[in-house]
């Protein structure tokens, strides 16, 4: 069901690279809701999608771009602003990568050029993003930016690895440079921690599946789904939520909140 929330709004989402990814699936509900908006991602990641086939269905335009480099963030800000005829209302920031995963190494044997490559694109991308957006005046007055994160930067899940750390810093700059950007700029940044999902990127984390059934046992209304989360995060780009700044959002079900459940304690007792 649409709402027109977003009409007239126009913004950049990072990181579809199948149907399966959130911000696929939150390019497709900013569409349904009115929304235009540039199509981003490392030339490398758009060769393993299709992000060419959701750029057709919701008739957007795609700008390859490194988010690392800060050149190819300020030509991707330029020509979107050039594409969408002025300023932008909405960014998703949805990039994560940790090589030392990918390649099994154990936290606490990491390879440390991978540990720096890995922080660079899942966190220090977000702020030479917005660093790009904040010097251009890229951004309308009440616009909001959003970046994906996980309860891992809080709490210890020994798998997750180095993207633990990536994230805990990713949400230091959501609240660092979402004060300027709010304080000069009026525009909001927040990061919401959804629940494990089953992703492409997701399901190279060690055991993820487990992540998955446990979450699923703890939270009372049971994890949130890729496309629970591209709706959180279109009311966070519409106008009802214009006040809503610096904050980490749990949408996760209640896991968050959660020190056990009837279910989990069910599996120790052997009681139903």
């Amino acid at each position: 069901m649409s709402y027109n929330l977003l009409k007239g709004k126009k913004g950049i989402i990072f990181g579809a690279l199948d149907s399966n990814s959130i911000a696929w699936k939150t390019a497709e509900r900013v569409h349904e809701e009115g929304g235009e908006f540039v199509l981003t991602n490392a030339p490398v990641a758009m060769r393993m999608g299709q992000i060419n086939e959701l750029a057709e269905k919701t008739g957007s335009q795609i700008i390859p771009a490194d988010a690392t480099s800060l050149e190819d963030l300020q030509n991707l800000v330029d020509k979107s602003t050039e594409i969408l005829g002025g300023k932008i209302d909405f960014v998703l920031h949805s990039i994560g990568m940790s090589i030392n995963v990918r390649k099994g190494k154990h936290y606490t044997d990491q390879n440390y050029d991978w540990t720096q490559k890995g922080t660079d694109v899942s966190a220090m991308s977000f702020h030479k993003l917005m660093q790009t957006l904040y010097k251009s005046d890229a951004m309308n007055e009440w616009g909001s930016i959003v970046a994906l994160t996980y309860m891992a930067a809080q709490r210890v899940f020994p798998d997750y690895n180095d993207m633990a750390d990536n994230k805990a810093y990713l949400e230091s700059i959501a609240r660092s440079f979402g004060y300027f950007f709010g304080r000069d700029k009026k525009v909001r940044v927040n990061t919401i921690s959804q629940s494990p999902t089953p992703t492409t990127a997701g399901s190279g984390v060690k055991g993820f599946d487990g992540f998955i059934a446990y979450a699923e046992k703890m939270s009372p209304l049971g994890n949130a789904t890729a496309l629970d989360c591209a709706n959180y995060t279109v009311s966070l780009f519409s106008d009802l939520t214009k006040r809503v700044t610096l904050q980490n959002l749990y949408h996760d079900g209640g896991f968050s909140n959660m020190g056990v459940s009837d279910a989990v304690m069910s599996t120790f007792t052997g009681e139903e």
